[in-house]
């Protein structure tokens, strides 16, 4: 419709300027007035359009925000798995690396922390979304500078710092790993020889880092506070409830 008007408004300034039933001064007022009706429609046009796609932008925004408090309320149960999976690996292998020279350790309390010894934690979170948005380039498309910025440092600062954290320990694990599998022999139909070779030498300076993972905790604590910052902000942006 616009552009209809612009058409319409150039071809009346075409014919005033070659008009002979006008004086000069008479074409110049009526050319500028014509001039600034096509000014003014393109302006108009332009605000429109702008307007339109400002709105569009923020429905991707709102869509994109709210599939991320999904996201990461998923990250925030996987989370607190991890941190209860940490904290009792810390407890067992205190345990282990806690005994005293020809102290031999309790086969109940290995038993009960059995899968603690065995397993290994680390996020793995739902982060396509934030990937998608922002290889599309839309994430300086958030107006809220806090939240945008909240939102880049959990994914590219924060949650990187854990996993190289994670990755440390495990690698220190599958070390664990390979010398239990190595030295555990059968004794009876029910017993092995775990309680022995975990009080050796070797398997002492190996559970010694692997009975601290404080930094590990340290690192998930800082994720989980930043995620739950950034519900907080998502809740406030539209006025939702946690």
């Amino acid at each position: 419709m616009a552009e209809q008007e612009v058409i319409k408004h150039t071809k009346k300034v075409y014919k005033i300027w070659h008009s002979k039933e006008h004086s000069v001064w008479q074409k110049v007022k009526d050319f500028l007035l014509e001039i600034f009706i096509i000014v003014f429609a393109i302006s108009l046009s332009i605000w429109f359009h702008n307007k339109s796609e400002h709105t569009h932008q923020q429905e991707d925004v709102k869509q994109f925000l709210l599939g991320l408090k999904s996201d990461l309320g998923r990250d925030l149960d996987e989370m607190q798995e991890d941190i209860e999976s940490y904290q009792s690996q810390k407890t067992i292998f205190n345990y282990i690396t806690g005994i005293k020279l020809n102290q031999s350790l309790n086969n109940d309390t290995l038993i009960k922390y059995q899968k603690w010894l065995f397993n290994y934690a680390a996020l793995n979170p739902n982060d396509g979304r934030f990937e998608g948005f922002k290889s599309s380039g839309k994430i300086a498309t958030i107006e809220n500078n806090e939240l945008q910025n909240d939102i880049l440092d959990f994914y590219q600062e924060d949650i990187v710092a854990l996993r190289n954290n994670t990755t440390s320990y495990i690698n220190i694990k599958m070390k664990f790993y390979d010398f239990i599998f190595k030295n555990r022999k059968k004794l009876t139909d029910s017993t092995t020889n775990m309680n022995t070779i975990l009080a050796m030498d070797e398997a002492q300076n190996i559970c010694l880092p692997l009975s601290y993972p404080n930094e590990t905790l340290s690192r998930y604590d800082t994720c989980v506070n930043k995620a739950k910052k950034i519900i907080a902000e998502i809740n406030k942006e539209y006025g939702l409830k946690d």
